[in-house]
């Protein structure tokens, strides 16, 4: 038994680590590095700077759907935002589910409404329902007046995202290539002091979006938009499966699946603020990881069949694949290394690395408590951590989940000021909206 572990065991160790290195570090610096030199085909800025005072090229008609359960505490700064930005005021509207809130949420939503009329909609589900239920319900009630103006662009948000003023027209341009199907917002956090985990959590969301307009320069297959803020063609709007979880990458792989691409729009900014709570972010990403199964089950036959979208599968499987098999390949490094060990000088020191980072990360836990923090242990810990969530997701998934109703994350900043100087994204940063920013003249 032992000389066959002692064959198995060394590839299955190795496979994994590259398996690892692939997703977090090879792939991304791939992706990266290749987007510089490359060229986005589609239309430029200068098209639409060319095009914007000739009438018979229309901006396309928007459609803001926003599900929304008690957020007093920011929806008002998000609609406020949305009526403030560049687009004209006759193009676009405003569809707000509000989902069973007992706060001032439906106040703050009728102020608005008294002060657009025209633009602003708001529809009131008794009894708590999820996000995806009232999506669609909301969409299905107005998807016959919608589909009656041709091709509108759907803008799904959230309502603690606050707009930048550009951010409309920065998505709805690419709407003027037939091949675009999807169009993410660039999301960022704007504040300028942070506090628990909101700093590794901005790392990441801000590696991510670095990724994914990678993935859309190279090949047009950003895995999935960031479910703050994103833009799609309104006719490729498919109900999501109400048991389903997580919607934003539905409607990525949706678009894949129908032959559309997906990109990212850097100059697209939207800010929401990050999460600070390691164990609230915690639980957020278990209810995520349980979403991302249920999707790739969903999308088993397109991204498991590498001759028709051959881009798609290799983008999934680098990015996404691999890191939700992440906590099965940190355990099978682990466990065959410990193994190995016993044998041979370079496993013992593999074996003796990944107990120093677990004790390294335990020990963050126990720092943190008593208000000492180190940034470098937090990013172990966190790394640890969000692992362990994708593990625990994937056993509910198995399990089956219950019900797709969210509560909101805790809000940690209703009102935020200007972004740091040294956290502005190439090629350009819009300064985030406040409550004293002038209103646009585009929208009455």
């Amino acid at each position: 038994m032992i000389p066959v572990l002692q064959s198995w065991l060394p590839p299955l160790f190795w496979a994994c680590l590259l398996g690892l290195a692939h997703s977090y570090v090879l792939y991304p610096a791939m992706v990266t590095f290749l987007a510089r030199r490359k060229k986005r085909r589609g239309i430029t800025r200068q098209d639409v700077v060319h095009s914007e005072d000739d009438p018979a090229r229309d901006w396309p008609y928007l459609v803001v759907a926003m599900a929304a359960h008690n957020e007093e505490a920011v929806i008002g700064a998000t609609l406020e935002s949305i009526f403030r930005s560049q687009y004209p005021a006759d193009r676009f509207e405003v569809l707000v589910a509000a989902d069973n809130c007992n706060d001032g949420t439906h106040g703050i939503v009728q102020e608005f409404r008294e002060r657009y009329p025209e633009h602003l909609k708001l529809r009131i589900f008794p009894g708590r329902n999820g996000k995806i239920r009232v999506i669609n319900q909301l969409l299905a009630e107005n998807r016959e007046r919608l589909d009656a103006r041709g091709d509108y662009v759907l803008i799904l948000c959230d309502a603690n995202v606050r707009w930048s003023e550009v951010l409309p027209k920065e998505l709805a341009r690419h709407f003027r290539d037939p091949l675009i199907g999807q169009v993410a917002a660039n999301v960022l956090d704007s504040r300028g002091a942070h506090d628990g985990i909101a700093d590794q959590e901005e790392a990441y969301v801000n590696r991510e979006n670095e990724i994914k307009h990678a993935e859309g320069v190279l090949w047009g297959r950003m895995m999935g938009a960031f479910g703050a803020c994103y833009a799609m063609r309104g006719r490729l709007f498919e109900p999501v499966p109400e048991h389903f979880i997580v919607d934003d990458f539905y409607h990525t792989m949706h678009c894949f699946e129908l032959g559309y691409d997906a990109i990212v729009e850097p100059r697209a900014a939207c800010y929401e603020d990050v999460s600070e709570d390691i164990m609230v972010e915690f639980r957020r990403k278990c209810r995520i990881a349980t979403g991302n199964f249920q999707n790739l089950r969903r999308f088993a036959p397109l991204l498991l069949n590498g001759f028709s979208q051959p881009a798609t599968v290799f983008a999934f499987w680098s990015h996404k694949g691999l890191r939700w098999l992440g906590p099965f390949l940190l355990v099978g490094a682990f466990l065959a290394s410990a193994f190995l060990a016993l044998f041979h000088p370079l496993y013992l020191l593999a074996f003796g690395g990944q107990v120093a980072g677990l004790a390294v990360a335990a020990a963050d836990a126990v720092l943190s408590r008593g208000g000492v923090h180190f940034k470098p242990t937090r990013f172990l810990r966190y790394f640890y951590l969000m692992n362990l969530a994708l593990l625990v997701g994937f056993f509910r998934f198995l399990r089956g989940p219950r019900n797709s109703v969210w509560e909101p994350t805790r809000r940690v900043a209703a009102h935020a000021g200007p972004p740091r100087p040294d956290k502005a994204p190439a090629p350009s940063r819009p300064e985030p909206p406040t409550e004293h920013a002038a209103p646009s003249s585009e929208v009455r």
